[in-house]
């Protein structure tokens, strides 16, 4: 629930507002008594807020890289949702066409890039997470059809924005009929049979 690194803190910062007496086993007793005889030194008020004072000796218990090879200067990474929206934002700045374009498409094909990349490394840490996988194909067969339009409507707008990204795409042109791909090749034999011929 807590990493040993937070409980570390918590039992260091305890040990120094209540000092080392609030940790020492309690004497049990027969009667049915209070265990602490003497009130917590911890108050709620904001002028009592001082935790260390000049008398106390500063006492570290454990430093932060001795718990498990984890380093005392290591912060939390930033989260990979936020560097992929600062990601999406610098691709839709280079790739709009004019300072209020947002319709494009090569606005929306960066911007599909940049989300595509991002599932696609959701999924690798991911793997059974089914409904994203569904959201990748439809987002990666939508980027296909405005790359498809793009092509059909400026030939070299389409070659400089996949050049840009990194994208492999294949031309609509370039993918072959079914009668270019196999006309070359003979028709299917005819089968000898009794079954097969009508009379």
């Amino acid at each position: 629930m807590f990493s040993r690194r937070a409980l570390a803190v918590a039992l260091a910062a305890s040990l120094a507002l209540m000092g080392a007496e609030a940790f020492a086993p309690v004497a049990p007793s027969r009667t049915m008594t209070r265990s602490c005889q003497a009130p917590l030194p911890v108050s709620l008020s904001t002028m009592d807020d001082d935790v260390a004072t000049d008398d106390e000796p500063a006492t570290v218990l454990l430093e932060g890289s001795d718990l498990d090879g984890e380093e005392a200067s290591e912060e939390d990474p930033t989260p990979a949702r936020f560097l992929s929206q600062q990601r999406l934002a610098e691709l839709r700045e280079t790739h709009r066409r004019h300072p209020t374009d947002t319709g494009s498409p090569e606005y929306q094909v960066a911007g599909m890039t940049e989300r595509i990349s991002h599932l696609t490394q959701h999924l690798k840490d991911h793997p059974k997470d089914f409904s994203t996988r569904r959201g990748l194909v439809a987002l990666v067969n939508k980027r296909r059809r405005l790359l498809n339009y793009l092509y059909r409507e400026d030939e070299q707008r389409y070659v400089d924005i996949v050049g840009a990204l990194g994208i492999r795409h294949k031309v609509p042109g370039a993918i072959p009929s079914k009668e270019d791909k196999y006309g070359r090749f003979p028709g299917q034999k005819n089968f000898k049979g009794k079954s097969k011929m009508k009379k």
